[in-house]
C-alpha cells in the first residue's frame, strides 16, 4: 500500500476516503486508534493508504478534486 495523505484533519481524510470509496479505490486510514495513546488530542496524524497500483489513479483523483497540496511527495 501507498501513503498518500498524512494529516490531522478529519475532514480532509473523510473526503479524499469519500472520494476514493465512489471511484471503486480502496483505502485504509492508519493510525485512527493511535488516540488511546494520545490522550484523544489529536496530535498524531492519520494516513491514509491505497493499493499500490491504484496509487497513480488515486493521487490523480485527489488532484482534480483539490487536494494536491494534502498529498504526500512519491518516492
Amino acid at each position: 500500500m501507498k501513503e498518500l495523505i498524512r494529516t490531522n484533519d478529519p475532514v480532509v481524510l473523510s473526503f479524499a476516503t469519500s472520494l476514493l470509496n465512489d471511484a471503486g479505490i480502496h483505502s485504509l486510514v492508519a493510525d485512527q486508534s493511535m488516540s488511546v495513546l494520545e490522550g484523544s488530542l489529536g496530535l498524531l496524524p492519520r494516513r491514509l493508504l491505497v493499493e499500490s497500483e491504484r496509487a497513480g489513479e488515486a493521487r490523480l483523483l485527489l488532484v482534480d478534486a483539490g487536494l494536491g497540496s494534502e498529498l504526500r511527495t512519491e518516492k
